[in-house]
């Protein structure tokens, strides 16, 4: 349940974060990459200080995470950090700025867990449900009911 509703949480706060931040880049006085560098300078020094209090203070992390071995970390600084952290988010804002929220968010949003759910498949060997591959397939047809024409 707790999984729940901090997703639920980190929806709310997309969906809202987005909102202003698609309503700065409508202004035309701040870019795409600009509005990723400030949102970034300013969630790093929160996301280092939630860090500190979860690997020192609540010790619900590993504290020793740069030991992990050289195929984690690459995992982690080019998968997460490269792919997920620097090259989607650029890409979200380009396409942020240039279409209608409501037509680039749920495309965005609604894609990137249909797509970790086959990778998931086909790379971590997860099983294929009945009811995975449904609701794969009610995302894209969301997807598709949310922005066709």
């Amino acid at each position: 349940m707790k999984a729940i509703i901090f997703a639920a949480l980190a929806g709310v706060c997309w969906g809202v974060g987005e909102l202003f931040t698609k309503s700065v880049l409508h202004t035309g006085r701040v870019g795409p990459i600009t509005a990723i560098a400030v949102r970034s300078t300013v969630a790093l020094p929160v996301l280092w200080a939630a860090w500190f209090v979860a690997v020192r203070v609540l010790r619900a992390e590993p504290a020793d995470w740069h030991r992990a071995g050289a195929p984690t970390l690459l995992k982690l600084a080019l998968g997460s950090g490269l792919v997920a952290g620097a090259a989607a988010m650029i890409f979200f804002y380009a396409a942020l700025h240039l279409g209608e929220i409501s037509r680039v968010k749920p495309i965005a949003f609604a894609l990137a867990p249909a797509v970790a759910a086959v990778l998931a498949v086909i790379v971590l060997h997860e099983p294929l449900t009945a009811r995975k591959a449904g609701g794969v397939a009610a995302i894209l047809l969301g997807i598709v009911l949310l922005t066709g024409r």
